[in-house]
């Protein structure tokens, strides 16, 4: 693959930690960046080579790197998760998605299955809009309604729906966090982004996976519901999932040690 970044490193604001040789790659979320993880990394650090990043757009990576026209679908980040790969020459790659890095990080395993090992998706949607017999969550016009939201008032909006998101509402800082979060991403970015996501149809993919998966889902996930998280379990070749007694989207804020827990007994039980 081409690396079109002079300073891939800088690009994608690259952090390496950890004692260990077997790479685990972090991958955040939609309106977040690799501060995200912060509660869970450390669990990993003694065993694990730790890759956190950005991606282009997001946090401190390279925004001029940005265009709409790159970042038109899933598979440019994807892209991107395998230009950071190669550049770093891993290689049994555990890798750790979140919400819509889930299916970005399944895209990449299809495109270079050689680099990893193992595939952790925490808040997996394959498909945001209900369909036939599928439940996604989301009618379409629904989703409609959101990005028309999002272009008309993407603060607003931000301010609104980060607490649905986050859930926990007797936690109200995390909601303010993840507002936060939402607010510091440039808004034509975000817009973009949020297109390529909830309008995203990946379910003929899925079966594509080549690698075990566990799938992390919320008890309680007003974005991808616990019909998804089954959906996507039974429809790879080797899923496992694990319902968290955590609620909300971002288990990995919320609830980092049952996340970091599940995580853990997953990968030894596959080693």
């Amino acid at each position: 693959m081409t690396n079109q970044f002079k300073d891939i490193d800088q690009a994608f604001n690259i952090s390496i930690l950890g004692k260990g040789t077997q790479p685990m790659v972090f991958a955040h979320g939609y309106g977040c960046d690799q501060n995200m993880w912060r509660f869970v990394y450390p669990y990993f650090q003694e065993k694990y080579k730790v890759i956190l990043f950005d991606y282009i757009g997001a946090g401190n990576s390279d925004i001029s790197a940005y265009t709409n026209e790159k970042y038109n679908s899933l598979e440019s980040y994807a892209n991107d998760v395998l230009a950071i790969c190669e550049h770093l020459k891993l290689k049994d790659i555990i890798f750790v998605g979140h919400s819509v890095s889930a299916m970005i990080g399944m895209l990449a395993s299809i495109k270079a299955p050689s680099l990893f090992s193992k595939l952790i998706l925490i808040g997996p949607s394959p498909c945001y809009i209900n369909k036939e017999n599928y439940i996604g969550g989301f009618d379409k016009e629904s989703i409609d309604e959101l990005l028309e939201a999002l272009d008309s008032n993407y603060l607003g909006w931000s301010q609104n729906m980060a607490p649905v998101i986050m859930g926990n509402e007797d936690r109200p800082q995390l909601g303010k966090e993840l507002s936060n979060s939402f607010c510091n991403t440039d808004p034509e970015i975000a817009k973009n982004f949020a297109r390529v996501t909830f309008l995203s149809d990946n379910r003929e993919d899925l079966q594509k996976v080549s690698h075990p998966c566990l799938i992390l889902q919320c008890s309680q996930d007003v974005i991808a519901p616990t019909e998804v998280g089954k959906y996507v379990a039974n429809t790879v070749k080797d899923g496992t999932l694990k319902i968290l007694k955590a609620t909300g989207h971002c288990p990995n804020l919320s609830a980092p040690e049952e996340t970091a827990e599940a995580m853990i007994n997953f990968l030894e039980n596959n080693p």
